[in-house]
């Protein structure tokens, strides 16, 4: 039985075209903020720096189920995937904006503001942006 009725309310998306059938969990660490190891508390994760982790274990399903789980998460299902190098490659050119996760964009924010908030953490709008990549 599921004992946090919010998690119904929590959207799944879709993460790419690549294995739809794997799912990813983006949620705050429950480490403390001193515990500076690579270790999870989940069997399959991966620490992303700003407090953040990604696993892709059952098991954080699990303690969500329960309530013991992390309070904010993004789920999703599949992802995409670059040959080696391909994506740094794409990031030289310019093809990408990158910017600092941010848990406040990424939790906090309304699904159809993400992109604005995000730009605006590199002090862009929409409408500054070019649909031709490069370098000036």
């Amino acid at each position: 039985p599921l004992r946090r009725e919010d998690l119904s309310q929590v959207p799944v998306f879709q993460g790419g075209p690549v294995h739809t059938e794997r799912g990813f969990v983006l949620h705050e660490s429950l480490k403390p903020e001193d515990d500076t190891s690579n270790e999870s508390i989940y069997a399959s994760t991966m620490t992303i720096p700003g407090g953040l982790e990604m696993t892709t274990s059952r098991d954080v399903l699990e303690a969500l189920s329960t309530g013991a789980g992390p309070r904010r998460v993004l789920i999703s299902l599949g992802y995409a995937a670059w040959g080696q190098g391909q994506l740094e490659s794409e990031i030289a050119e310019n093809s990408w904006l990158t910017v600092q996760a941010d848990p406040l964009v990424i939790f906090d924010t309304p699904i159809d503001q993400r992109y604005d908030r995000a730009l605006s953490l590199l002090g862009l709008q929409s409408w500054m942006l070019s649909p031709d990549a490069g370098h000036a």
